[in-house]
């Protein structure tokens, strides 16, 4: 199997996330946005990542790949979340992500950054209550909810950190630091060069497993 990806993409990042935990090992082919390789673009045309190719089907959408991924193997039980987390995330790649797009890049967009970041930061308000109550989104576990969204939530964090740390979201804050320092966060981002045809083939994950203790933070 054969993923299309981009090291920083938070769509490419949850793909990853998902067939890691999966333990499906993938050729890793690194693309870089601007000058996208033409094996790339006869696959895909639409020209974006992630990518999955597999033995029967191309698959084209990140949520896609991590719902075939864990259909395949989900052994910390990702898909065991009532419909509110699927909810969650649906408002997370809709307004959110929206919203985030013309906070982050409001001047290709002609959007008023404080505007669009003022509509963020009510969906994460609302994301804070719930993890007052739980360690993670739906319960004490990660679950699709968490890994489907984190990464766009690590996005609108790091547009501006010092802003996004002065606000009063200390559950969500937790929530989002713990993901960072874990070791599943730095299996994801491992930095790979571009991709060009001819290369020797990159594998990832390099062994298939899923780590101990995955979201273990530092002590």
């Amino acid at each position: 199997m054969i993923l299309y990806s981009f090291r920083r993409c938070p769509y490419a990042m949850r793909a990853r996330l998902a067939l890691l935990v999966a333990g499906i090992q993938v050729e890793l082919r690194e693309i870089v946005l601007r000058n996208k390789a033409p094996e790339f673009l006869e696959t895909s045309p639409k020209g974006t990542v992630p990518v999955l190719v597999t033995d029967d089907q191309v698959i084209e959408e990140s949520l896609d790949i991590m719902l075939w991924a864990l259909g395949r193997n989900d052994p910390e039980g990702w898909l065991d979340m009532p419909d509110e987390g699927h909810q969650i995330i649906a408002t997370i790649d809709g307004p959110f992500k929206t919203a985030l797009d013309r906070y982050k890049y409001d001047t290709r967009y002609g959007s008023n950054a404080e505007e669009e970041r003022e509509k963020a930061a009510l969906i994460l308000r609302n994301l804070d209550e719930k993890l007052q109550k739980t360690r993670w989104l739906m319960a004490d576990k990660p679950t699709l909810a968490d890994m489907a969204t984190i990464t766009f939530i690590r996005q609108f964090a790091n547009t501006d950190r010092t802003w996004f740390d002065a606000q009063d979201w200390t559950a969500l804050r937790h929530w989002l630091d713990t993901f960072l320092a874990s070791k599943r966060y730095n299996a994801i981002m491992d930095k790979y060069p571009k991709w060009s045809s001819g290369d020797p083939a990159t594998y990832w994950p390099e062994y298939p497993c899923t780590p101990t203790r995955p979201f273990a933070g530092p002590t």
